[in-house]
């Protein structure tokens, strides 16, 4: 995004990002500090997550989602260091190359997946929501996916399965504590040009092309576009939008076919 940001909806908020150290994490922490708020990158990647801490005159915190003990930690450094918890945006995840169709993929690359993808979502909103329910306010994003909601066969299913259970578990908390005034939604994002999908088949021109061709804009998002849903959905911009699949995918998921 080359355009001046201008909003400052955020100002005196405070964000949590996991998985700030690149892609949509990293450009999400940028966008938000942008708004104003005080934001806490999150990453396992040591180096990574302090860059970016410091590119947005943020706090670093070293987590492993997968460990309960290390989330409450970022939850309560958060909140700690600026007073408040505003924004949990629980973004980190993988997909690696052993996750593939469910005839090859093992059941240790199927539980690694798990509980990198969705049972740090869990850990995540656990761990925020004491925090927003104290202040009577707050917004949960989390992140799922396009595939949340429709099928490939180009599988990577234990990706899929977790999406789908991030979804489900937003729709829920959204509608558990809409009257406590905290929001959650699930982020779905459509294939993002990020090092991860770069990685995993961007660098093949005949897996891009395949994928390509039933987005109907014809390219993949780019990280910005991505971070600016998350900061609409962190401000209160969206104050009547929860529990709900906030598609940002090009019109995949709206496609019988695409423009020649």
């Amino acid at each position: 995004m080359t355009e001046e940001i201008i909003c400052r909806r955020l100002v005196g908020r405070t964000a949590v990002i996991t998985g700030a150290g690149s892609g949509i994490g990293l450009a999400t922490a940028r966008r938000l500090a942008s708004e104003g708020a005080n934001v806490v990158c999150a990453d396992i990647d040591e180096s990574a997550g302090r860059k970016a801490a410091e590119a947005v005159n943020g706090t670093f915190v070293q987590v492993d989602v997968t460990d309960a003990a290390q989330v409450e930690a970022l939850f309560k450094a958060a909140y700690d260091t600026y007073g408040s918890v505003d924004v949990a945006f629980n973004n980190a995840g993988i997909s690696p190359p052993d996750d593939d169709s469910i005839l090859e993929t093992g059941l240790d690359a199927w539980k690694r997946v798990q509980e990198v993808n969705l049972t740090s979502v869990y850990l995540c909103c656990k761990a925020a929501l004491p925090y927003m329910r104290e202040q009577g306010r707050g917004s949960i994003i989390n992140t799922a996916s396009f595939v949340a909601i429709m099928g490939a066969a180009t599988s990577q299913i234990s990706y899929t399965a977790s999406k789908g259970g991030v979804l489900a578990m937003s729709r829920e908390l959204g509608v558990q504590f809409a009257r406590e005034g905290i929001r959650v939604n699930a982020l779905c994002p459509g294939p993002v040009d990020t090092p991860l999908l770069r990685e995993l088949f961007a660098k093949d021109p005949e897996r891009a092309a395949r994928r390509l061709v039933h987005i109907p804009v014809g390219r993949f998002a780019q990280a910005e576009e991505i971070a600016a849903a998350v900061a609409f959905l962190a401000s209160d911009d969206s104050s009547f939008v929860n529990a709900t699949d906030f598609l940002v995918d090009g019109g995949i998921a709206g496609a019988y076919v695409t423009p020649l």
